[in-house]
């Protein structure tokens, strides 16, 4: 299939994608696995997620007690263009349950505080979620009066009750969101494409440790569900299970996990010269930029072990950045460079060579 990226694909007014509940739960568990008591007491927001689509909701929902959660609080948009096709918790009225392939016409919010195996068949599951949604004052299913924007005033009321927001936002307002995050002071897991890597608005955060990547899908491949198949460019659609897989996004966060402070075993300037095959082959490994008083690293495990000085290293080095072991300096653009750069990218024998973050070793 030919393609548009994910990037422009949220752009488009009929494409929605829904991640998996395997890649939330594997997210989920290396934060538990640094820190188990990451969400104990925590109010959970998702404002991004129709409840009855969205397998964030279904996995909060499902392991509340299991993580400790204080309240989950999801709110979807509207219109959405799956209609109850995911998740099927009730009937309900007023067009918020419609037909397959229309939308559904209003934003609804969910709000759990307790859950329990309400209808006594010895199991905890979906069923007893719905049901105590329709019963139980202590849990709550509301229409929103809005349709639902993560902007909008009662949203922003919801956020501020907020500890921690998990949710796969719109790729397109990327910026705005992070930016309501950081302006309102919350932690938060969220999916967004690699190249928000590079945005001035971003980058920043990450170069001064405000934010950094989470865990990250298995082997970098991120699959999602769409309900509009179509052609896809950076995306490749299976028709035998639905699913679209790319490799531009990834998760971000400002939550705490084990493998942001592994340390990336490296060797020395020598060894890696003399013993890794990759580093011999490209000619330009460790020799020093025309416009800037740094060498050039090709692949982040070539980083020498032993160079003090100031080093270019692919952007893909931010899956293993550690920064108890490196000190990020900037970034090869205009926007967010680090002092003294002269030009916009790193340059070699006169020609500019590929995106590179700016680093040197913590002493």
């Amino acid at each position: 299939m030919s393609n548009i990226t994910l990037t422009n694909a949220k752009k488009v007014k009929n494409d929605e994608f829904y991640t998996q509940y395997q890649d939330i739960q594997k997210e989920i568990e290396a934060y538990l696995e640094y820190n188990p008591n990451t969400f104990r007491d925590k109010v959970i927001y998702c404002n991004c997620d129709d409840p009855y689509e969205s397998n964030f909701f279904r996995y909060f929902a499902l392991n509340f007690r299991k993580l400790g959660l204080k309240k989950l609080i999801t709110t979807s948009y509207s219109p959405s263009h799956i209609a109850c096709t995911q998740l099927d918790l009730f009937d309900t009225k007023n067009n918020v349950h419609t037909s397959k392939n229309s939308q559904k016409k209003v934003a609804i919010k969910f709000v759990i505080q307790e859950v329990g195996d309400i209808d006594k068949d010895g199991e905890f599951n979906l069923k007893d979620i719905a049901k105590q949604l329709k019963d139980n004052k202590n849990n709550e299913w509301s229409l929103l009066q809005g349709n639902g924007d993560f902007r909008s005033k009662e949203c922003i009321e919801l956020l501020k009750q907020s500890d921690i927001v998990v949710t796969n936002p719109p790729f397109s307002l990327f910026r705005e969101y992070v930016k309501q995050l950081f302006d309102y002071n919350k932690k938060f897991l969220i999916i967004g494409s690699i190249s928000a890597i590079t945005y001035k608005e971003i980058f920043p955060l990450i170069r001064d440790n405000k934010m950094w990547l989470g865990n990250g899908f298995s082997g970098g491949n991120a699959y999602f569900y769409t309900p509009n198949i179509r052609e896809f460019a950076s995306g490749v659609y299976d028709p035998k299970t639905g699913l679209v897989k790319f490799r531009n996004v990834h998760w971000f966060t400002n939550l705490d996990h084990g493998r942001r402070h592994e340390f990336i075993p490296l060797m020395t300037m020598a060894e890696n010269l003399k013993f890794n095959k990759k580093v011999k082959k490209n000619p330009n490994s460790y020799k020093k930029y025309d416009n800037y008083d740094a060498i050039e690293v090709p692949y982040t495990e070539a980083i020498p072990s032993d160079y003090k000085g100031i080093m270019g290293v692919p952007i893909s080095f931010l899956d293993r950045y550690n920064p108890e072991q490196f000190e990020i300096l900037g970034l090869d653009d205009h926007r967010v460079q680090p002092p003294n750069w002269r030009g916009r990218g790193p340059e070699l024998n006169g020609k500019t060579l590929y995106r590179r973050i700016i680093i040197k070793h913590k002493k």
